[in-house]
């Protein structure tokens, strides 16, 4: 008798382990190949919608090409956008060819999944995607009418953050000046909801690391060199005059409060 009751608590007991760990058990490489974003960065290429794959389309520059002449020249701008913007959408398409489920995406959610893309094109998708996505962002943080000191809630966090705008546009200098070879410079909501200023490299973007975006800067030698040369710190410096702060406003609204501004 004592035998039987002994075998039941041990089935009991058995039975509730068995029970926890398939709970608490998560299968190894079922997120790895997930089909579908697991981060929550579906509007990033702009403030009320994301960037269509279906196929990728080059966006029109919102300015003419010698509007930014207070930073950035005619030439300049017209082989950033018509060459090099354009390249990244060509390439982008051509590596989905292949592959319609994937076109189906958004430009951003191939970006928070690239471990869900063929191991094939992955490299190409995520260097084009990257492209597409960073510059489409891009062209909108500048403006004509852009420069100045920002305002609204972005103008009352970045105090907050940095201690006053002047400390910010300091430290998001040094930051892109410090970053070696090609890249880009960001101010990003990062994953403790902090405002923070971070790099990539590259066509990276920080969705991948998990950071919204709110405004960066191209570091690539392409977007400066023919005015400035290897001067990229006055490049930086002089980026500043077409800042499009109430864009930047924009899209802090947007991911901060959860919903599409007007």
């Amino acid at each position: 008798m004592i035998g039987f009751w002994r075998k039941k608590i041990v089935f009991f007991f058995t039975t509730i382990v068995l029970t926890i760990l398939l709970i608490y058990h998560e299968p190894v490489g079922a997120q790895f190949f997930s089909p579908t974003p697991t981060r929550p960065f579906t509007t990033v290429a702009y403030p009320n919608r994301s960037l269509s794959a279906s196929p990728a389309q080059l966006p029109p520059l919102p300015y003419a090409y010698g509007a930014l002449g207070k930073a950035i020249d005619a030439e300049t701008m017209k082989l950033h956008h018509d060459a090099h913007h354009a390249s990244y959408v060509k390439n982008l398409n051509d590596a989905l060819k292949q592959y319609p489920d994937l076109q189906k995406r958004s430009v951003e959610g191939l970006l928070v999944n690239l471990n869900s893309v063929p191991e094939d094109i992955r490299t190409k998708v995520r260097n084009n995607a990257g492209g597409h996505l960073n510059h489409t962002i891009f062209w909108q943080l500048m403006s004509p009418q852009g420069g100045g000191q920002p305002s609204g809630a972005i103008a009352q966090e970045i105090n907050q953050t940095f201690g006053s705008f002047d400390a910010f546009k300091k430290q998001f200098n040094a930051a892109g000046a410090g970053r070696f070879g090609s890249g880009w410079v960001w101010l990003v909501r990062n994953p403790q909801k902090q405002l923070q200023i971070v790099t990539t490299a590259n066509q990276d973007n920080p969705i991948m690391e998990g950071s919204y975006p709110i405004m960066g800067n191209d570091l690539w030698e392409h977007a400066y060199y023919l005015k400035y040369r290897n001067r990229r710190a006055e490049y930086l410096d002089n980026w500043w005059n077409v800042v499009n702060w109430p864009q930047i406003n924009r899209r802090y609204l947007s991911f901060s409060t959860g919903r599409s501004p007007n």
